[in-house]
């Protein structure tokens, strides 16, 4: 499947390494990695330690993110509702401390 999200993943760190002029090696040395891990990542290949993955991304200033999908299955998953999702309130509850908007709380308010 050539739209993978590992043929993606792996092709935006290549074209961002190329970008930083970066070897492999001196890649896998700054992120604290191994050269083999960072030409496993740039090949898709499809299991990676998520650890040495984000620190590999966050070598290149780059960043993992996760979104709602908009495909059929995604939307089975989310009910009936016409957008799919929370409403934006609960969308909110449901947010990570500190990603997103604050919460509401006498620590939220001026």
């Amino acid at each position: 499947m050539a739209n993978s999200f590992p043929d993606q993943l792996a092709a935006g760190v290549r074209a961002r390494r190329g970008s930083l002029r970066l070897s492999q090696r001196e890649l896998a040395e700054l992120a604290g990695v191994s050269e083999r891990f960072v030409r496993f990542v740039e090949q898709g290949k499809r299991t990676v330690q998520l650890d040495s993955l984000i620190a590999l991304l966050d070598t290149l200033g780059l960043e993992l993110r996760v979104q709602t999908r908009t495909s059929p299955a995604a939307r089975a998953l989310a009910g009936p509702r016409a957008g799919g999702g929370l409403p934006a309130r609960e969308q909110r509850a449901h947010e990570l401390p500190g990603h997103g908007e604050p919460e509401d709380g006498p620590e939220a308010r001026p």
